[in-house]
Order: C-alpha cells, then structure tokens, then sequence
C-alpha cells in the first residue's frame, strides 16, 4: 500500500486502520516515516543500531497504545512524542553506562541570517539548505557529498537538545508548533535551541569553505 500524493490518508482513517490491524496500513506508515525516526533516535542515542532498537520499540509501543490515542494532536505528532520519550529513556541509560559530556562542543560561529523563516518564528531556514546551487555541475557532485558530510559530523557534535530540534526542523521539515508539542517545550526554547544550532552549524560549514577556498 502506497500513499497517494506521498502522505498519508486523513487522520480518523490511519487511526481507525491500525485499530482494525491493517498490515498495509501500518507498513506504509512504516516506510514513510521510519528514516526520519531514526535520524531523530540517533541524536539521543550513541550508536546507529540503538537507534533502530529505539525505533522499533517506538512503533511496538504506537501498535500497543494505539486504542488510547485522543486526538489532540496529529497521528505523526503522537508517534515522534512516542519516539522521542523511548529515546530520551535509552539514551538515560546508556549515558549511566558511558559518559557523554566530552562528546559535545558549545556552539559556535556566527549567528543566523536576520531573514524571517516561512515558519514565522523570526529565524532563517537551515543554512545547508541553498547549497545546491554551489555546484551546478558534475564535476561539483564530489564537493556536494564532502559537504553533506561536514553538515552531518556538525548535527553529531551539537547537544541532544539543540540536535533533536534542528533535525525535527531543518531535516524533517516539521513547523516549530510540531516540534513544540512532540519535545514539549515551549516556543521561546524552541527558537533558541533552533539559533544556537543552527549558528553551530553554519560555523563548522563556513569554516569547511574556509579550507576548500570556496564562498559559503
């Protein structure tokens, strides 16, 4: 079963799907959201296969609770809160186990651009997201996935906080209002843990330009 249009069917429906036990229903949910999961699992978390643990017991726990679910937010919305509280309970434990606090580094660099996001919160988009148009040729496709992966070292060296908001916004494309209620924080912090991370990773990209002698 594949969505049409690439999202999923109105709300009431997936719900009462799942309810019913729709396999389809619950595999296209699957593999539409289940990248995105990870990626948000990952910043709690210190290795890619905890992440996919944290995933799948997320989904066991939506298959589990899904006759509780009221409403009040989106069937996506409740499934992310699902997500992120097993994760922060994971991520708990394994920092009991391995101390993290060397890991991360403050963020740096210079502060976003002064132009409102579309989401009207008063902060720019992501400042990776226009560095497409750096490389207009093949030749570039080379610098284009270096880049990629300076952008993603900078996401693994921000704090869980600042990292799980950016990914939420900048990668998953989720409003602040979404990402407000999924971490249940207020939009005042939301704003800025999306500043401070961003400023990061605009540092560590401007500085890669830097060393290639590229403009970013």
């Amino acid at each position: 079963m594949a969505f049409a249009g690439g999202g999923p069917p109105p709300d009431d429906i997936v719900v009462e799907a799942l309810r019913a036990g729709d396999e389809a229903m619950f595999a296209s949910l699957l593999d539409a959201w289940s990248p995105g999961m990870l990626r948000l699992a990952r910043a709690y978390v210190s290795t890619d296969d905890s992440a996919q643990e944290v995933v799948q017991d997320a989904w066991l726990a939506v298959v589990e609770g899904i006759d509780g679910f009221e409403g009040r937010s989106s069937v996506k919305t409740w499934v992310h809160r699902i997500l992120v509280n097993t994760a922060k309970k994971r991520g708990a434990r394994e920092r009991r186990a391995i101390p993290w606090s060397s890991a991360f580094r403050p963020p740096v660099g210079p502060a976003a651009d002064s132009a409102r996001s579309p989401d009207g919160d008063g902060l720019p988009p992501g400042p990776w997201k226009d560095f497409s148009v750096l490389w207009p040729t093949p030749e570039d496709e080379a610098l284009a996935a270096e880049v990629r992966g300076q952008i993603a070292a900078a996401l693994a060296g921000l704090p869980a906080r600042q990292r799980t908001v950016i990914t939420l916004r900048d990668v998953e494309g989720c409003t602040s209002a979404e990402v407000c209620e999924i971490l249940d924080i207020s939009a005042a912090n939301q704003r800025v843990l999306l500043h401070r991370a961003r400023a990061w990773v605009r540092g560590r990209i401007e500085d890669y330009f830097e060393t290639v002698g590229r403009p970013a």
